[in-house]
């Protein structure tokens, strides 16, 4: 007697890509070598915003090191960031990555996650350096 072979067929699946939660593909992100190849990369308007953060940032506190962590410029204590810039479509982040931590008298603060606060900003005239420096003086201080 002849033993049957069976043959296994093999499903082809086609992954479908993640979704956000919104719905979105998520964005890849970028990696930039440098600061100043992130700033490069932004829109003009927003390089106008990020690079007066960046003189903002270098005179207030100049300890803090320029970096790129997560496609986003951002300013460290040490090894661990204290201060991002971010460019959405149509403003910049300055944020706070213990923004949660903050006080925030002047309600600048958007965000309601954990830990991460930001500052939306759709021109430089949009820079309080007084409460800026107030927000980053605290998140220099929670950062270990």
């Amino acid at each position: 007697m002849k033993k049957k072979t069976v043959k296994k067929t093999t499903r082809k699946t086609t992954k479908k890509p993640a979704k956000t939660a919104s719905g979105r593909k998520p964005m890849k992100m970028k990696a930039y070598a440098t600061f100043d190849l992130y700033l490069a990369d932004r829109p003009p308007l927003h390089q106008k915003i990020i690079q007066a953060l960046r003189g903002f940032v270098a005179r207030k506190a100049p300890d803090l090191q320029e970096s790129v962590k997560w496609g986003n410029g951002c300013w460290l204590k040490g090894k661990t960031p204290a201060a991002y810039v971010y460019s959405a479509e149509d403003y910049v982040q300055f944020g706070f990555i213990r923004g949660s931590m903050l006080k925030d008298p002047k309600n600048l603060l958007h965000g309601d996650g954990q830990y991460v606060r930001h500052i939306k900003l759709h021109g430089v005239k949009d820079i309080d350096e007084a409460a800026f420096w107030a927000l980053l003086k605290q998140a220099i201080a929670v950062t270990p």
